[in-house]
């Protein structure tokens, strides 16, 4: 909607057209069963739609009452609690709500937070997913959409939704409400640039949006053209690079929150703005969607966009490699043979597997910084869609200590990751006849874990680092979370890096 508006405040007074929103629960008796509602005067309004069941109290239910007085508010709005009070739950249900606030056209909206019966400590928690589903769910890449002048009129009328809680002033409150502004808006910026067609998000606007976007935050910005990437003995992401007129950049963001001998932690993501396949071309089929193969990419940018601006106490760099895999005339061969950043060679006997020849280039330099932890990011194989679908997001690390940290991380956004295998019988699979190492696997089967026992050849002994294939969820997962675009990029592990990155402050 563009123009959905948040406050948390103690009171609110409504206006004409005014929506009341309240929360209902199940009950259930030796006599009887229904539902409660958190408002008294809501609950003696609509307790015929509570006697015929109506109203359950159900999760994830949205009822809308429109033309109903209820303490001078012209509509009411019940949103069912459930039995389930964690934030996902909240986040989710903030998203029927917003599906509720299009369909209705009311510009004045107050939901009664206190109602939902928690104590103050997990109201922080379910205020900051609330308030994440709301403006998770109102992101809409329309922008190259001609737009109509009743469309445009509609858009300019702004609708304010007010949280009111006898806890508006409590520190707590605050610092949640806002934290889900700007991680939510962090999403939506990583979303924008998966969603964008790849004639207009190319390498070099990736690295015109992330210099722009990180402004006022402190961060230092260092972007690498072609000429600078050859000079430093880039070959995967220089030998991707070649098959197409776009430039490649290479883009180092630094930001330091924490004291200078603190050791940073490093997040790299993969960049490719289109991948056709280079001349191992990919079926037309569908094609269309590999402009979303740089959303490694775009997801580490906005999760590090968001650590800046929340000013987390860590020192942190971010690592894109961004480049086109095109079949041009100068494009990479299968059988060719190109040497990355620490010396290693392999042959690429693929040239649709390119995305870990330039993640191998960032790795190394990523190592160079002496890290104290560093993941990596990439839409980087169909396997890990065939053995997860679009559920969980794959990560791989033999270090148990970052797994552990991980899953803390996950578990507290809500985002589900599973921890996949990676054993050295993965990494001989990956051995090259004529060179260090192929491309491809030597076997058959486990192309996610291959892949990965690949990357892992880049990182220096004794970091901890872990790898996500976010192939399966990095777009078009609305079927599974009713935040997300049913088509789009998802934004998935923004919230995941920032809270990741809370664990080294």
């Amino acid at each position: 909607m563009k123009n959905l508006t948040l406050q948390l405040v103690k009171t609110h007074k409504p206006s004409a057209g005014s929506t009341l929103v309240v929360f209902s629960s199940s009950v259930k008796s030796q006599k009887s069963s229904g539902a409660k509602l958190s408002s008294a005067s809501a609950q003696k309004t609509l307790q015929a739609s509570v006697d015929d069941h109506t109203i359950t109290g159900k999760a994830q239910e949205t009822c809308v009452f429109r033309s109903v007085s209820v303490d001078g508010y012209s509509n009411v709005v019940v949103l069912g609690l459930g039995s389930d009070r964690k934030p996902e739950s909240f986040r989710q249900m903030a998203a029927g709500f917003h599906s509720c606030i299009k369909a209705m056209k009311s510009t004045d909206i107050c939901v009664q937070w206190d109602g939902t019966g928690l104590g103050k400590k997990d109201l922080s928690a379910a205020t900051q997913a609330f308030v994440e589903g709301l403006l998770l769910s109102d992101y809409n890449f329309d922008e190259l959409k001609s737009k109509k002048k009743d469309d445009e009129k509609a858009a300019a009328k702004e609708i304010r939704v007010s949280l009111v809680s006898k806890f508006a002033a409590d520190a707590s409150l605050k610092k949640a409400f806002n934290e889900a502004e700007v991680l939510a808006g962090c999403v939506n910026f990583s979303r924008r640039l998966g969603d964008l067609p790849g004639n207009l998000m190319t390498p070099t606007n990736l690295a015109d949006s992330i210099v722009e976007a990180v402004k006022g935050t402190g961060v230092k910005t260092e972007i690498w053209d072609r000429a600078r990437i050859k000079k430093e003995k880039m070959g995967g992401l220089y030998g991707v690079a070649r098959g197409s007129h776009e430039e490649p950049r290479f883009i180092i963001l630094r930001y330091n929150g924490a004291a200078k001998t603190k050791k940073p932690i490093v997040f790299v993501g993969k960049g490719l703005t289109f991948d056709s396949g280079g001349i191992s071309l990919k079926p037309g089929a569908a094609m269309e969607e590999m402009k979303y193969d740089m959303c490694g990419g775009a997801n580490v940018l906005g999760g590090f966009l968001a650590i800046a601006k929340l000013k987390l106490k860590v020192n942190a760099i971010a690592l894109v490699p961004s480049t086109e895999n095109m079949p041009g005339g100068s494009a990479t061969k299968p059988g060719d043979v190109h040497t990355a950043r620490n010396g290693k060679t392999f042959e690429v006997n693929n040239t649709d597997a390119e995305g870990r020849l330039i993640l191998s280039d960032a790795l190394c330099f990523g190592s160079e910084q002496a890290p104290q932890m560093m993941v990596d990011a990439a839409t980087l194989t169909g396997a890990i869609i065939v053995a997860l679908g679009n559920t969980h997001t794959g990560f791989f690390t033999k270090n148990e200590a970052l797994s552990k940290k991980i899953q803390a991380a996950a578990d507290k956004t809500g985002e589900l990751v599973w921890r996949m295998p990676l054993v050295d019988h993965h990494t001989k699979d990956m051995k090259g006849t004529f060179a260090d190492l192929s491309n491809i696997s030597a076997g058959k089967g486990a192309g996610s874990a291959t892949a990965a026992a690949f990357l892992e050849q880049f990182v220096e002994e004794g970091i901890p680092w872990a790898h996500f294939d976010i192939a399966g969820t990095a777009w078009a997962v609305g079927g599974r979370l009713p935040y997300c675009p049913k088509k789009g990029a998802s934004g998935v592990l923004v919230r995941t890096f920032v809270e990741l990155a809370r664990q080294f402050t």
